[in-house]
């Protein structure tokens, strides 16, 4: 007469208990293993990201007063600018081989006219030995990256042979 409610209640409610109870634990174990398979995923990934920006970083943080010298440099009128850079580095070469003879800003945006980033033309001629304009040129470029050579004419001078006349074209970039 008690024989079934003691099985029931003495040993299958328990036991069915066990298993929903175990169910239970190993369900949530592979949740969590999951969920710590996916955290360790997406920290490797961010620690890659973080070392290739520290890296980047570091490799930026070297150029950083290049990049704010070149942003002063922007910010200046691109004429008063070329002329100033110019008399700068022809201090420091010798005055027979380099000669400023002619400056001048033309109308026109020269291959500005091609981008919506606003440019304008500056025009040299110079008489010098070729090496002393190659290091001018150089030196020029360096120090104002937002020139771009539009044409370049080299022409021997009539007066004197060791020298040429050099007439050069730039698109400066502006801001």
């Amino acid at each position: 007469m008690y024989k079934q409610p003691i099985i029931f209640f003495g040993l299958i409610l328990p036991l069915l208990a066990a298993v929903a109870l175990i169910g239970a634990v190993l369900y949530g174990k592979s949740e969590m293993e999951a969920s710590f398979t996916e955290k360790s995923r997406l920290y490797s990934g961010f620690e890659m990201t973080r070392k290739t920006a520290m890296g980047l970083e570091k490799l930026v943080a070297d150029k950083r007063p290049d990049l704010e010298r070149w942003t002063e440099s922007m910010s200046q009128q691109p004429s008063s600018e070329v002329t100033r850079q110019l008399r700068n580095i022809s201090a420091s070469l010798p005055a027979k081989e380099l000669q400023l003879t002619a400056s001048d800003t033309p109308s026109g945006t020269g291959l500005g006219a091609l981008s919506a980033q606003k440019s304008s033309l500056q025009r040299m001629a110079f008489r010098g030995s070729f090496r002393t304009m190659q290091k001018a040129f150089l030196e020029l470029e360096t120090k104002m990256p937002q020139l771009q050579l539009q044409e370049l004419k080299i022409e021997p001078s009539q007066n004197q042979s060791s020298l040429l006349n050099f007439q050069v074209t730039y698109t400066a970039w502006e801001n």
